[in-house]
């Protein structure tokens, strides 16, 4: 099973005849910008700057594909998809977005799972109800509720349980929540877990 800590690059795409075409199994990590994506794959994968943060929300507009496996072997890949609903960047980069990382969630074959990053003191905005939409719905989704450590437990929970009310109505089948955060290393190693799973 290719394990997070092997994770390094190995290509970004920006038009999707760029794509891998070796048939390898996938995850993909969405999230609306500044959701925390970045930190959260940094993090799963022991790597300080792994994936980068732009200073500009909606900067980064391409597929990055990370390795997992042996060094000189790819045995699967995570993709870090472009932050969406970034409200400065002109309408021909959400076109864009759509074409692209849209493309790529509805039509890849080697695309095994996705994992959403919503902040928990957003939870689900009508942006990521939007992307869940353009999602297979036998397409195994994990819901992580980033930045977990701002809210007080109860609060947490609070939220957590109507989050999974909204997914349960939003999808039929297989999704997961958990609570994360980065900074106090929160749902790590389920999230760990949940991804490796999927790419074994």
């Amino acid at each position: 099973m290719p394990s997070l800590l092997s994770a390094r690059f190995h290509t970004t795409v920006a038009q999707s005849r760029q794509l891998p075409r070796e048939g390898l199994p996938e995850v993909a990590v969405v999230g609306r910008s500044n959701s925390g994506k970045s930190s959260v794959i940094n993090l799963l994968c022991n790597r300080r700057r792994l994936a980068f943060s732009s200073s500009t929300p909606g900067r980064t507009q391409a597929l990055n594909f990370f390795a997992l496996g042996p060094p000189d072997t790819a045995q699967a890949y995570l993709v870090d998809t472009p932050g969406y609903g970034y409200a400065v960047a002109p309408q021909e980069l959400r076109g864009g977005w759509d074409a692209l990382a849209g493309h790529y969630l509805r039509d890849r074959a080697e695309l095994r799972a996705v994992v959403l990053t919503v902040d928990i003191r957003r939870s689900l905005t009508a942006l990521d109800r939007r992307m869940l939409e353009w999602l297979a719905p036998e397409l195994p989704l994990l819901v992580l509720l980033t930045k977990a450590d701002k809210l007080v437990s109860s609060k947490r929970q609070t939220v957590v349980r109507e989050t999974a009310a909204a997914l349960a109505e939003l999808r039929a089948h297989d999704t997961s929540l958990i609570a994360f955060s980065t900074l106090k290393k929160i749902g790590v190693d389920e999230a760990t877990r949940w991804i490796e799973r999927q790419l074994g």
